[in-house]
């Protein structure tokens, strides 16, 4: 059958600072990784050998530049569209010498599908994936069963799925989702407050000014 993607994001419009640009342009060699429909080899990407996680869209990378920098025993192999994002994150990457991260700006999903090995991820973030608040959008959502089982085989036996989200029909939905598979389990009967592993993202702190409650998800696959 012939792989037709669905979008699951929106690609925001933004332009670049100066800074950003320069980063990308002249750091942009040590952080990015071209999309490619061929598997990644680890000794090709890290100069260590250790657990990878695998983060879905990281907004402007502050979060994820926090994460990585706070656990140098893990790489992150990263991947959003959004330019200045990106240049962003490798702007903070390289400000700290950070070797344990790699952008590969190009959608998640094919990334996984075409460049990921199976049973080949520690962990997997996805923090604030856009909601689709409208019916007729659902099917766009990024965690659905079909991508579930995509995910999943990409995590090690005993490996964690983190997802955060800040609407509440969607996290019902997500749990329900992982509660039938017989491969995924969550940590918790349901909700988990935020880990310490998890920074406050600006979307979140955003949103918990507004009201809005958040709700994270982790579950271990076995």
């Amino acid at each position: 059958m012939e792989y037709k993607p669905i979008r699951t994001y929106v690609k925001r419009q933004g332009r670049l600072t100066k800074a950003q640009k320069i980063a990308i342009e002249v750091n942009g060699k040590s952080f990015l990784i071209e999309f490619k429909e061929e598997l990644l080899q680890e000794e090709q990407l890290f100069l260590t050998k250790q657990p990878i996680c695998f983060e879905i869209g990281f907004g402007m990378g502050g979060a994820t530049h926090k994460i990585a920098q706070n656990n140098s025993d893990t790489n992150y192999i990263v991947t959003d569209v959004h330019q200045p994002g990106i240049g962003n994150l490798i702007k903070l990457s390289k400000a700290d010498n950070l070797t344990n991260i790699k952008i590969i700006p190009h959608d998640a999903l094919e990334v996984l599908r075409f460049m990921i090995k199976d049973s080949f991820l520690s962990k997997v973030n996805i923090f604030f994936p856009d909601p689709w608040h409208k019916k007729r959008h659902n099917k766009r959502r990024l965690v659905n069963n079909e991508n579930l089982n995509l995910i999943i085989s990409k995590l090690v036996d005993g490996g964690i799925l983190h997802i955060a989200t800040d609407w509440e029909p969607y996290a019902l939905e997500i749990i329900e989702a992982i509660k039938t598979r017989d491969n995924l389990t969550l940590i918790t009967n349901n909700f988990h407050e935020r880990p310490d592993c998890r920074p406050e993202t600006k979307y979140e702190s955003r949103g918990m000014r507004l009201g809005h409650e958040v709700w994270d998800i982790l579950a271990t696959k076995g």
